[in-house]
C-alpha cells in the first residue's frame, strides 16, 4: 500500500522564494488619463425657464390688441403659439449657456409675469386677477414678481422721484413704466415690453393687452416714463 502524503496546502504569497518573485513579470498599474470635469447638467428648471424665455421673445412683438379680432379668437390664437412654441422646445436637452445680468433677468420677471395677465378683464379700482385698472395692473406685476411696491395710481407713479425719469420714447427698454395723458396732466399708465409696444389694461369693456405706443389713439398720448430701480 502506498503511502499517504499529507496533503499541503500553497503557501502564501509571501512565503515564496525571492528568486521565485523576481522572475514573476511586473504589472504596471492602469493609468487613467485625467478627463475635465463636465459641467453639471442644467436642472429642469433651468430649462423651463430658457423654455419661457425663448416663448416671451418670439411672442411679444405679435401680442399687439386688435379690436376687430374677437377675444376669443386672439386668446386662441396666443394660446395656440405658446403651445407649438413649447412643444417644438425639448426639454430633456441641453440649454444653451446663458449669462444674463441679475437686472435682465428681473426684468424678465416683470415681463413674463405681465404678459401671463393678457386677457384679465378692466375693472375700475382693480387691483386682483379679477378685474385691473391700468395702475392697479402695474403694481400687481411688480409686487408679485419682485416685491416692489408702487404708489397706487398713475400720476403718483409717474412723480415717483426715485425713479428714473425718461422723456424720450427712443430711449425706452422693457420694464419701464409709460405714461399717458391730455394736456400735461397723466391719467394712464403700462408696462413697456418692446418694439414700440406696451402692456396695460385700456379701458372699460376691454382687457389686459399689449398695444403699439407710436402710433394710432396713444401715439400722441405719450407723456413720459419711470425707470424703475430694480
Amino acid at each position: 500500500m502506498a503511502a499517504l502524503v499529507p496533503a499541503v496546502a500553497d503557501p502564501p504569497a509571501a512565503a515564496l522564494p525571492a528568486a521565485a518573485a523576481a522572475r514573476a513579470p511586473a504589472k504596471a498599474a492602469p493609468v487613467a488619463a485625467a478627463k475635465p470635469a463636465a459641467a453639471p447638467a442644467p436642472s429642469l428648471r433651468q430649462k423651463a425657464d430658457a423654455a419661457a424665455n425663448a416663448t416671451l421673445a418670439a411672442l411679444l412683438p405679435h401680442l399687439s390688441g386688435n379690436d376687430s379680432l374677437p377675444l376669443l379668437d386672439r386668446s386662441a390664437m396666443f394660446a395656440g403659439d405658446v403651445s407649438r412654441l413649447l412643444a417644438a422646445y425639448d426639454l430633456t436637452q441641453g440649454v444653451p449657456a446663458q449669462s444674463q445680468p441679475a437686472e435682465q433677468s428681473r426684468v424678465q420677471q416683470v415681463l413674463k409675469a405681465a404678459t401671463a395677465l393678457i386677457g384679465t378683464p378692466y375693472r375700475w379700482g382693480g387691483t386682483s386677477t379679477e378685474g385691473f385698472d391700468c395702475s392697479g395692473l402695474v403694481g400687481y406685476v411688480f409686487r408679485n414678481a419682485l416685491g416692489i411696491e408702487l404708489p397706487r395710481v398713475s400720476r403718483e407713479m409717474a412723480a415717483k422721484s426715485d425713479a428714473q425719469l425718461i422723456r424720450d420714447r427712443s430711449q425706452l427698454t422693457p420694464g419701464d413704466l409709460v405714461f399717458f395723458g391730455l394736456r400735461g396732466r397723466v391719467n394712464h399708465v403700462g408696462i413697456y415690453v418692446g418694439d414700440g409696444q406696451f402692456l396695460h389694461a385700456p379701458s372699460r369693456g376691454k382687457d389686459v393687452r399689449v398695444d403699439r405706443m407710436d402710433t394710432g389713439y396713444w401715439g400722441n398720448r405719450f407723456m413720459q416714463a419711470r425707470r424703475v430701480e430694480i
